[in-house]
Order: C-alpha cells, then structure tokens, then sequence
C-alpha cells in the first residue's frame, strides 16, 4: 500500500535537503502514518484505516461515523 492518509489524503512531499555549505539535494517528507482499528457503532463494525496522527486527532474531535463519511466524498476512501 502506498503512503497516503486514508482521511486527509496527506502523502509524501518533495524537498530539498541543505548541507552546512547550501548544497541542495532532493530528499522526501514522509507523512506520520499509522495503521489503527475504529470501531463503527452504527454498521457495529471495526475498519481498519492508514491514517495521519493529525486524522487521528480529527476523529477524536469529530468522530468516526462524520470523518469517514467526509472521506468518503472526498474520493479519499473507498466504501
């Protein structure tokens, strides 16, 4: 699987790396992703998500059912 945020659609970014002396060479940034289980109270259900630890933090203010289904219109998530 690739390094996407099922939830934010957060992926891997491209910059330059800089020495002491400025020399620039390419070099990745890599989202903070997790694989985590949600449990889904009203499909009484658990999924298995790849998410960010800023999703994370989104679901817990929001909740799964209200992220998951932004996600879903998104095109982020797949039902």
């Amino acid at each position: 699987m690739s390094r996407i945020c099922e939830i934010t659609g957060k992926k891997v970014i491209v910059g330059n790396k800089v020495s002491h002396a400025n020399k620039k060479s390419l070099r990745k940034f890599y989202p903070n992703l997790q694989e985590k289980k949600f449990f889904i109270p009203e499909e009484n259900r658990w999924i298995t998500l790849k998410v960010s630890t800023s999703a994370i933090r989104t679901i817990n203010k929001n909740g799964i059912s209200q992220v998951v289904k932004k996600a879903i219109e998104k095109g982020f998530l797949k039902k």
